[in-house]
């Protein structure tokens, strides 16, 4: 029986909506933290409070303004161009976003008695971002623990699985369609199958199109 609560680190991407509804199957109370750190699309915030509202899901949204002017970066500066050259981090790496994020997370969750924070993360399709390592996050997850003197656990259910994958873990939640009708991965602001040019947008059709053309084998077998 499902007694424990999470927090779910949540953008209104393929990714935390995914593990939104993994959460949800496994937790008797899930509420969901948004950050606003002045992303380009304030689209971002709305589609991560709609999603929330429809799935009967507690929403916080925390200002994370400051990080904006500490990092300059793609994802917040219309004067950023979005790109990576090889051997650099890409331009919409942001310093410090998921450090501060799940801290935050881990202190809200912490008042509301939640003991497991999930966030999507994911070590397998990334784009070389540290910040979303196994070995950051199990590092993290120690420091919150001794910092607040609480048993936080950190869930990451994506770290292994490729884009395809977490297609297929949506399915099995019975919420593909859900995923990629009503969530905003595209860094242009487009929700659903978004511009189909930017980095996101590309690494989310490759996912998709090597999970369908799985399912199309799987099917004729």
């Amino acid at each position: 029986m499902k007694k424990e609560k999470a927090v779910v680190v949540f953008s209104g991407g393929q990714d935390s909506t995914t593990c939104l509804f993994w959460a949800m199957e496994r937790f008797s109370e899930v509420e969901a933290i948004t950050f606003n750190y002045g992303q380009r699309h304030k689209l971002e915030l709305d589609c991560a409070a709609d999603i929330a509202k429809e799935l009967g899901i507690k929403h916080h949204v925390l200002d994370m303004s400051l990080l904006n002017q500490l990092a300059p970066n793609a994802l917040t500066r219309d004067d950023i161009a979005i790109e990576q050259k090889e051997g650099e981090l890409p331009t919409t790496f942001v310093d410090g976003r998921n450090l501060l994020f799940l801290t935050f997370a881990a202190i809200l969750a912490k008042q509301l008695s939640a003991k497991h924070i999930v966030t999507g993360v994911c070590e397998t399709d990334f784009s070389g971002y540290p910040d979303c390592r196994d070995i950051f996050v199990k590092s993290l997850n120690v420091t919150l623990n001794l910092s607040m003197d609480y048993s936080f656990v950190i869930e990451t259910p994506l770290m292994w699985l490729n884009k395809a994958e977490t297609w297929d873990l949506a399915e099995t939640l019975g919420a593909f369609q859900f995923v990629r009708e009503k969530t905003l991965t595209c860094y242009n602001g487009i929700i659903s199958d978004g511009c189909g040019h930017c980095p996101a947008c590309q690494l989310r059709k490759k996912g998709l199109d090597d999970y369908l053309a799985r399912r199309i084998l799987e099917l004729k077998r």
